[in-house]
């Protein structure tokens, strides 16, 4: 009985400090937010230094596509796996096309593992891998295999996370 006592004290314990953090950490309410929002100067009587960012529009006639599970890229280097890169993809696509996407997605998903293995073979992965350069062209060849597979359906590729992980 003294064995289990010791296990779920600990649980408890454990638990009430993840609540405690999560209440700790939790950010502030959106319409806290909002309000700063509109405690800010208007534009005409903003110094010349502050700039005022426009919102950014998404066009009506686009969907997106999340696509299911994510890819997991083995970096190969010296003949032995040195790390591992996941990422999880969105697909922008025309309205009404989501079902096609999914139908298709498994061969999507082939496609779009065979570009990024030869991203990662070609150093894509490597070093500071998320570079504008590096990234663009990784998206603009994923765009192209997209519209190869599906046609004008997808418009965009959208990296949703990245992450890379050394072994």
């Amino acid at each position: 009985m003294k064995a289990l006592l010791l296990p779920v004290i600990l649980l408890l314990a454990y638990t009430g400090a993840g609540v405690g953090a999560g209440l700790f950490l939790m950010p502030e309410p959106a319409e806290e937010v909002a309000e700063d929002i509109h405690n800010c100067p208007p534009p005409d009587t903003a110094l010349d230094a502050t700039v005022v960012a426009a919102p950014i529009e998404v066009a009506p006639e686009r969907e997106y596509a999340k696509l299911n599970n994510q890819f997991i890229i083995p970096v190969i280097e010296d003949e032995r796996v040195s790390a591992l890169v996941v990422m999880s993809l969105n697909l922008e696509v025309t309205v009404g096309s989501r079902t096609a996407i999914f139908a298709a997605e498994p061969k999507l998903r082939d496609r779009f593992l065979q570009v990024m293995f030869d991203h990662a073979n070609n150093g894509g992965f490597s070093g500071n891998f998320t570079t504008g350069t590096k990234m663009r062209a990784l998206r603009n060849e994923l765009l192209r295999v997209a519209q190869d597979v599906s046609g004008s359906r997808v418009t965009d590729v959208l990296v949703i996370d990245l992450v890379r992980q050394d072994s």
